[in-house]
């Protein structure tokens, strides 16, 4: 089993990143925090990175629900998004598989909960 779902946008960068959010906000998520990689990795090393962003996504009734389940789930929220350049004007999409991730937690309903935030992430690639 795959850890995350990706999809290859033929698009530049800033525009692949805000077709990505308004894909989110369309299914329900929020997003919470943004890492630049590429901007870190210059400030706190001095080293060049190609342009690569976090995006942690949250859906919040899903998220709620989850939380009520397992209190400890919050390790694994959010949902992160990530957006690298492939190349050749290419940005590639990737989001993790959050029913992956909850394998390690033994809750038949947070399984079911991972299922459908699963179905909306890969609803959000589709939309791109």
């Amino acid at each position: 089993m795959s850890y995350y779902f990706s999809r290859i946008l033929d698009a530049p960068f800033d525009a692949a990143e805000a077709n990505v959010r308004k894909a989110l906000a369309a299914e329900g998520f929020g997003v919470l925090t943004e890492i630049d990689v590429a901007a870190t990795m210059k400030a706190k090393l001095g080293a060049d990175f190609r342009p690569y962003k976090i995006l942690g996504a949250c859906n919040p009734t899903l998220a709620h629900e989850a939380l009520k389940l397992e209190d400890k789930v919050g390790t694994m929220l959010p949902c992160n998004v990530v957006l690298q350049d492939a190349g050749e004007g290419r940005v590639e999409v990737a989001a993790i598989d959050p029913v992956a991730s909850m394998q390690a937690i033994p809750n038949p309903q947070l399984k079911e909960k991972a299922q459908l935030v699963a179905d909306k992430l890969r609803a959000v690639l589709a939309r791109l």
